[in-house]
């Protein structure tokens, strides 16, 4: 066999070519599995991230703490089966919200989606159980600029948006305006300096995603607190109405009692007065 030749050198190139392509498609394919796997684990880090849970066991706590719903039309959450898990939430037709339970107090995670200025930008909002109050929200992004974009994905931003308001009579407020340009501290977040069309992309992406969630967040109204009571106004009526019933049942009973006493005097005198 003649090694100089040309036929010899392809069909030796074809060979080698073809055994490792085949040992690269077992190697994926026996690593896919724990590939998913892995993604898996870094989505539900990201939306632990949101909750301000960093430290500890990521499966253990998302498996503890967290609950995964599609939202209804109507407002409504119908659960997902633990199987059905997501690491990617652009499809609109099926709304996530996370139910989580924080040291006893129930949040809520909304997954948001958007573009920055080289590629994908996405997170997570966390809002207290009002659903009105961010408790902590989480950014990443696929290609941003360091030192510019890619600060969105820093904790200084992300904490930034820390006790803002989403919405307000009905419109989604929250928003990330040019560094330096906050007139309306409860609702706005400064922007990256030097990274302005990133920060536009997340307050885009903020104001298109939350948007679609507007049946759930404008359900999340909570009774008005009574100031002096610290019950609700609902609960502050009832109490009312009923203290209300307790007297006048009171009323009624102390009239009973003094005509029943009234007449027991006048037997007992009429009584002493016939001796």
């Amino acid at each position: 066999m003649n090694t100089n030749s040309n036929s010899y050198t392809i069909g030796y190139a074809a060979i080698m070519v073809i055994i490792v392509a085949f040992l690269l498609a077992f190697v994926s394919s026996s690593l896919k599995e724990m590939q998913t796997e892995n993604v898996k684990l870094d989505t539900k880090k990201q939306i632990l991230s949101a909750l301000n849970i960093t430290e500890g066991d990521a499966a253990a706590n998302y498996e503890s703490m967290v609950k995964d719903y599609i939202l209804n039309p109507d407002g409504s959450l119908t659960a997902q089966p633990a199987d059905s898990f997501q690491t990617k939430y652009a499809d609109t037709t099926k709304l996530h919200v996370f139910e989580c339970l924080v040291n006893g107090e129930k949040k809520y995670v909304f997954p948001v989606r958007g573009a920055g200025l080289w590629g994908p930008i996405w997170g997570y909002v966390a809002l207290n159980d009002d659903k009105n109050t961010v408790y902590g929200t989480y950014f990443g992004h696929e290609g941003e600029t360091p030192g510019l974009g890619a600060e969105i994905a820093k904790p200084a931003f992300s904490k930034s948006f820390l006790d803002k308001i989403v919405s307000r009579d009905g419109n989604i407020v929250l928003s990330v305006v040019k560094n330096g340009k906050v007139q309306d501290a409860s609702c706005e977040v400064d922007g990256i300096s030097g990274g302005t069309i990133t920060s536009t992309g997340v307050n885009n992406m903020l104001q298109s995603c939350l948007k679609r969630y507007k049946s759930f967040l404008s359900s999340s109204a909570a009774p008005a607190v009574d100031a002096n009571s610290g019950a609700t106004k609902l609960e502050a009526a009832a109490a009312d109405s009923t203290v209300k019933a307790v007297c006048s049942e009171a009323k009624d009973s102390a009239k009973v009692a003094c005509v029943n006493l009234v007449d027991t005097v006048k037997k007992v005198v009429k009584e002493e007065l016939n001796k």
